[in-house]
């Protein structure tokens, strides 16, 4: 591996123009290798296809996130070290090719919190020997960061995490637009791809458009990289595909939900761009406006019943209020339906951030899978950062609320996302804690969920802490600057409260028609319920007329409470009523656009 003790910046003020496959030459064995967008948003596609396809081999990934870009990389047995916050293929599930790396041992893996890595990417930017953070108390997490240790603040003698500076010799990202000197637009969630581009020997770049100097001056909110950040350019349209680059086109989850499944062909031939570019429908869908979709007239289903999903959702959203702040995490379809039905109810005046943060202050449109992106990002007051996000609201404790998923829970509501130990010896690895160990403290208040409870779930002791709540109380919050509220956990069969007192969970609330037997029997340690516990009251008929109707018109919150063999079919059912809603919204804003010209 690389020494990358120094670094030695291959930018100028004059970036060089070449194509994809220059790009990728530029990149060499070994690189500590970063990978800008986020989700399947704006991901260099086309790049990292030319890079398996080239040969390299050795790279260290450095990367909030693996998915999909360390899956194509893995699949060409370009990587041979993995650093990483979190890995999922969203609602598609867990990465193969990532698990097997991890779960054999093949690759070695150092799990990083958000936070650690932001700071550590930053001290590089800066040229800092480290940079200090809020270490994530109650979890195993300090101990697994890389190079991260503990110790007394210099001024004010308080624990404070210290993290050395995570140089990277490539980052590579596509974008939407560069200009012919080489400046870099970004428009919408920059990730953390300013943090990348400061701590990066080169920057590697492909772009939908390159325009004349002084054209990007026009367009809205954006962000730029300035050329002397910018090593080359490459003009790459469709680059992102099938993720996403708003405003030209959408995610093709269609596609995605094809390439996976297929075993045939190697995953990077899957993700081919069609050969007469990104298709119609993709484009057609980009320009889709938010006042189109909130037009549409319901769908006016009328189940009597509600399912559990619709319960949990309803009782989630009754947690939140105007003065809340709500952000949705990675892959948190039940959060952001239950942030967007309150919005749309009780609570218009909250707030919602979306997109890991990235979207800020959004309406609270209906959740059409493919179209909730360039919703999101037409209706948010602002666009940020995942670095700048953390700064300005996660550490400032101005968040309120954060509602994530966990696989395993123990007694004291501590969280195990990142491995679990099978009967054999074996591992299952998980996606990992993403930001989780560090807002579990900042949050005001502390909300899990639990899809599928079961003595496999719900344990004594969870064997890696990857997140917890290790700020309890008003006299532990209060000098850290954070607010102190609720700290609670969901699930299919009833709802916890974290004790303040004992730290330990107690049922509070049961599932319409659960007993307390039930719950002891599939909860695998001595259960204790509070003396006020009672029934979750069922939902209202107007509750769940917008839920159904306007907020998950498709029933996205499914995902969450289906076993993994189910998933596929659900998926399936997904994507097609997902095609039929965009072609409807595509020929309702045709129509519109026809009256009025």
């Amino acid at each position: 591996m690389k020494d990358r003790t120094a670094v030695s910046l291959v930018k100028s003020n004059r970036p060089r123009f070449t194509d994809v496959e220059g790009l990728a030459a530029m990149v060499s064995q070994g690189d500590s290798f970063g990978v800008g967008g986020h989700h399947f948003a704006r991901l260099p596609i086309a790049l990292l296809r030319a890079i398996a396809r080239s040969g390299t081999k050795d790279l260290r990934y450095v990367c909030w996130a693996g998915g999909l870009p360390l899956e194509l990389l893995l699949e060409a047995d370009a990587v041979a070290e993995i650093d990483l916050c979190f890995s999922s293929l969203d609602v598609f599930g867990l990465p193969p090719r990532f698990r097997a790396a991890a779960e054999t041992g093949a690759i070695p893996v150092r799990d990083w919190t958000a936070l650690a890595m932001i700071q550590a990417l930053r001290a590089a930017q800066q040229n800092l020997p480290s940079m200090p953070f809020q270490i994530p108390l109650g979890s195993d997490m300090l101990a697994r960061v890389p190079g991260a240790s503990g110790r007394p603040d210099p001024i004010s003698g308080s624990a404070t995490g210290f993290i050395p500076p995570l140089r990277l010799d490539t980052f590579v990202v596509h974008t939407q637009r560069a200009d012919e000197s080489g400046n870099v637009q970004i428009i919408g969630p920059r990730a953390l791809d300013f943090a990348m581009a400061g701590a990066a020997r080169q920057v590697l770049v492909t772009v939908e458009e390159i325009v004349p100097v002084g054209a990007l001056r026009q367009d809205g909110r954006q962000s730029i990289l300035t050329r002397n950040q910018v090593s080359a350019i490459a003009l790459a349209p469709g680059g992102a595909y099938p993720a996403s680059c708003l405003p030209f086109y959408v995610t093709d989850y269609q596609a995605l939900s094809e390439a996976f499944a297929t075993r045939e062909a190697p995953l990077s031939d899957n993700l081919r761009q069609p050969s007469g570019g990104v298709p119609a429908l993709l484009q057609e869908a980009a320009k889709v406006g938010a006042e189109t979709i909130l037009a549409m007239p319901a769908l006016a289903r009328s189940e009597l019943t509600s399912s559990v999903d619709e319960i949990i959702a309803a009782r989630i959203a009754a947690e939140l209020d105007n003065e809340s702040f709500a952000s949705a995490g990675a892959v948190s379809p039940l959060a952001n339906v239950a942030y967007r039905l309150a919005k749309a109810t009780h609570a218009p005046d909250m707030i919602i951030a979306t997109m890991s943060c990235g979207h800020l202050d959004i309406a609270p449109s209906p959740m059409i899978l493919s179209l909730i992106e360039s919703l999101d990002c037409e209706t948010a007051v602002a666009h940020a950062g995942g670095d700048d996000t953390y700064s300005t609201y996660y550490q400032a404790g101005a968040v309120t609320h954060e509602i994530v998923g966990a696989a395993q829970v123990d007694r004291r509501g501590r969280v195990n996302t990142i491995a679990l130990r099978k009967r054999d010896g074996g591992l299952i690895r998980l996606p990992g804690q993403g930001g989780m160990a560090d807002v579990a403290n900042m949050h005001r208040d502390y909300l899990l969920y639990v899809p599928r409870h079961s003595v496999q779930s719900l344990v004594d002791n969870v064997e890696i802490v990857s997140s917890a709540r290790g700020l309890l109380t008003p006299a532990e919050r209060e000098p850290m600057g954070y607010r102190t509220g609720k700290a609670l956990v969901f699930t299919d069969l009833c709802v916890f409260r974290l004790d303040p007192t004992s730290r330990e969970l107690t049922v509070i609330e049961t599932m319409p028609g659960i007993t307390h037997q039930q719950i002891r029997d599939t909860t695998g340690f001595a259960v204790t319920f509070d003396a006020g516990c009672r029934e979750i009251s069922q939902p209202s008929n107007d509750t769940l007329a917008v839920l159904r109707n306007r907020i998950d018109p498709l029933g996205l919150r499914r995902l969450e409470f289906v076993s993994a063999k189910e998933r596929g079919a659900l998926i399936a059912e997904i994507l097609a009523a997902d095609r039929a809603m965009v072609e409807h919204c595509i020929a309702a804003q045709q129509s519109a656009r026809t009256v009025r010209s």
